[in-house]
């Protein structure tokens, strides 16, 4: 009980979203506070993965990983540091955790959507819309692989209707996803819809202002506009 009255709080503001004041609360615990340690690195790992700083999210994700005897706690956080290792490029750590975590059934809609992502940035484009068909059949709602069959399916102008309506319902069930903006914003433009394609490119904009591939996909999508 009394780990769970430590903890409590922070829980409670980290349930709410507010995941600035869980973590400055988990941090300010004092060494040696009556808490498992373990949990609160669990916790202080998701909050810096909420809060997009995931340096500091991958030494307490770690910690989890090896120490933890809570297999779901260890499956959720292995997941987790294979989408970090996944976006800061460390692609094959990415993909040993997703491989592993196929190999316990955990969530596998998700983890092929994830290998989709990481096939992607290898340049295997053949492989990740392998994979996002396979996340698809497992879940036809999920809304990562929606978005990613989308725009992949629109950098490769496959299939561009297709592409648009995966990137609706994509879109329509997450409203305020920036990614999902962004990736209906460049199926517009490659249908040659600029008008269309500006204003989702600028609502992404507008919601992830420093993402470097909506800035470059806005700015290409602005040029045939202003016809500059």
């Amino acid at each position: 009980m009394a780990e769970k009255n430590i903890l409590s709080e922070g829980i409670s503001l980290y349930q709410k979203k507010d995941f600035t004041g869980a973590l400055t609360f988990f941090l300010s615990l004092p060494d040696d506070a009556e808490a498992d340690h373990i949990e609160l690195a669990y916790y202080i790992g998701l909050c810096y993965a909420k809060l997009e700083r995931y340096d500091d999210a991958l030494l307490y994700l770690e910690q989890v990983v090896t120490a933890d005897r809570q297999a779901q706690r260890v499956l959720q956080c292995r997941y987790l540091l294979a989408v970090i290792y996944a976006m800061s490029g460390r692609k094959k750590l990415a993909d040993f955790e997703l491989n592993k975590l196929l190999e316990t059934g955990y969530r596998p809609a998700a983890v092929y959507a994830s290998l989709a992502y990481v096939a992607w940035q290898q340049n295997d484009k053949d492989k990740c819309i392998e994979y996002y068909k396979k996340s698809l059949e497992i879940e036809p709602e999920n809304t990562t692989a929606l978005n990613g069959m989308g725009y992949v399916l629109a950098c490769e102008e496959k299939d561009l209707t297709k592409a648009l309506s995966y990137c609706k319902k994509a879109l329509d069930k997450n409203p305020d996803s920036a990614a999902c903006m962004d990736s209906i914003g460049w199926v517009y433009y490659k249908l040659g819809l600029h008008a269309d394609a500006e204003r989702y490119l600028t609502q992404a904009h507008n919601l992830k202002p420093e993402n470097a591939e909506i800035i470059e996909h806005m700015q290409i999508a602005q040029v045939d506009v202003n016809g500059k």
